[in-house]
């Protein structure tokens, strides 16, 4: 059997050609995106993704054009949580894939989207003995072309749902060199805050901006009477970024509501944005604004 070594050609695959060609069609899409952030934690459970589906409403209510990719190949729930069904039939031609269209005209692309049925696994292999290196090499593959192929077209901002770890990021920062900076979340307790400074650490050796440290789920709300009640016990978040150097971004509430869809079939934010949580929605969406304008001075 020869390898690659044993060949003196490409073998008539032109393999660097096609390389050469993805990258300059991701720099086209990507080109006509002005700001692209990412969301991350540390660890699962923190809610991230639908404070994401949030921020973006946030976001587009204030007339920015926004854009969702949901980099959670393995647990996508960003078209779920903007209303996109995976019935949707996705628009394909020659210059590529329509992404869905969500709430507010928020534009999404998800692996939920590609999926023949809404309880389909994403199955990487079919074997059973498939190495955790092929799977990190199949994920980084699917990422690259959900940006490359996916018609995002001209947007004020994308937002990349990071799956949890902090080692994803490396992915990110390989095909969005130009990332405006990064968002850390994590909620009021012990285990959680732990492994965000993992993160926060390993994302400022790397040199990637870190817009700032999010608290979520900071208290418990009630939505009938808007009094708030603790949730988790930890140290305090705020001290935590202090510490780290960073800009601390707000604490957000819990509202039982903003993990589903309304009534009206919108996103929690554009009903309820003068709720405590909305309001502290919109005061870390305010300080990511910030950021971004000042980075750009």
């Amino acid at each position: 059997m020869k390898t690659y070594d044993d060949l003196a050609t490409d073998g008539g695959s032109n393999i660097i050609g096609q390389v050469v060609n993805q990258r300059e069609k991701l720099r086209f899409r990507l080109d006509k995106i002005k700001n692209k952030i990412a969301l991350l934690s540390g660890k699962g459970g923190v809610g991230k993704s639908s404070l994401t589906a949030n921020v973006a409403a946030c976001l587009a209510m204030q007339g920015h054009k926004v854009g969702i990719l949901d980099a959670d190949l393995n647990g996508p729930s960003i078209a779920k949580l903007l209303g996109v069904s995976n019935d949707v039939k996705l628009q394909i031609s020659a210059d590529g894939v329509q992404p869905g269209e969500g709430s507010l005209g928020i534009k999404i692309m998800s692996m939920d989207m590609l999926l023949p049925s809404a309880d389909a696994p994403v199955m990487w292999t079919e074997g059973k003995d498939a190495t955790a290196v092929w799977v990190s090499t199949m994920e980084c593959t699917a990422l690259r072309e959900l940006l490359t192929d996916t018609i995002w077209g001209e947007l004020d901002y994308l937002l990349i749902d990071m799956p949890p770890g902090s080692d994803r990021m490396d992915n990110i920062r390989d095909l969005v060199p130009e990332l405006a900076g990064v968002v850390e979340i994590t909620i009021p307790s012990n285990a959680s805050q732990h492994i965000v400074t993992k993160s926060i650490t390993k994302n400022s050796s790397l040199g990637v901006p870190i817009i700032g440290l999010v608290e979520n789920m900071a208290t418990y709300v009630c939505p009938h009477c808007n009094e708030e009640g603790e949730l988790f016990e930890g140290e305090d978040t705020e001290q935590l970024a202090k510490n780290k150097g960073i800009t601390f971004l707000g604490r957000v509430p819990f509202d039982t509501r903003i993990s589903r869809r309304t009534e009206t079939g919108s996103l929690f934010y554009s009903e309820f944005k003068d709720s405590p949580t909305g309001k502290a929605i919109a005061g870390v969406v305010g300080k990511i604004l910030n950021f971004i304008e000042t980075d750009s001075r």
